[in-house]
């Protein structure tokens, strides 16, 4: 199957990496949904308490919003562009360009399905 293909739908993913700016770690989990060429997930854990994404889907790519509270009580959102990958033992790890919209700041990061 390719990363095009690959349904997004209810799989579970962690940070694994992140650039300085950002708030997403090894302890933040994302419940991933897809219905066609709709993507959302929730996420929290570590600097996350609850957190949400919504965008679309077209091919590998991911296009999206997200929007949380962090353990700091603040807000922050922002955008978010994805590629698919599918791993060779077939889990799917996500390669991020994000940025701010509520502060500044933008980086890179990449999250990678759960065992």
């Amino acid at each position: 199957m390719t990363a095009r293909d690959t349904d997004l739908d209810g799989r579970r993913m962690v940070g694994v990496s992140n650039s300085a700016d950002g708030e997403v770690g090894r302890a933040t989990v994302f419940t991933y949904r897809q219905d066609g060429g709709v993507v959302w997930a929730e996420y929290g854990g570590g600097a996350v308490i609850r957190g949400y994404l919504v965008g679309t889907r077209d091919g590998d790519r991911l296009h999206f919003r997200y929007s949380h509270l962090g353990v700091d009580g603040l807000t922050s959102g922002g955008v978010c562009e994805s590629i698919v990958e599918v791993l060779p033992d077939g889990r799917v790890r996500l390669h991020e360009n994000w940025t701010w919209e509520s502060r500044p700041g933008s980086g890179t990061s990449v999250v990678e399905e759960l065992r």
